[in-house]
């Protein structure tokens, strides 16, 4: 992330060092936003990036008769209606 946020800072500091007018040189115009975009798609997956590096994926499958033996909860029954106010308008 702090690699990111260097890239970052390195794009803005190199659009403020164009020597030409209104920022129209070379690095103005073309290599500082080319450092933002990178900077900013590198922080993009350092957030988005799952700690660890690796995808887990489950290794444990369940059997036919295990899923078959299963319990089986009771029916829940079904909710009752609110009550009404008891005032009147």
């Amino acid at each position: 992330m702090f690699i990111g946020l260097a890239v970052l800072v390195a794009g803005f500091i190199t659009m403020t060092l164009d020597t030409a007018d209104y920022g129209l040189g070379f690095l103005g115009i073309t290599l500082g936003p080319i450092l933002l975009v990178v900077g900013f798609v590198i922080e993009f997956f350092a957030i988005m990036a799952k700690p660890g590096g690796q995808i887990s994926t489950p290794t444990e499958t369940i059997s036919v008769e295990a899923a078959s033996t299963a319990s089986v909860a009771p029916p829940v029954a079904a909710p009752t209606p609110a009550a009404r106010p008891t005032y009147k308008r």
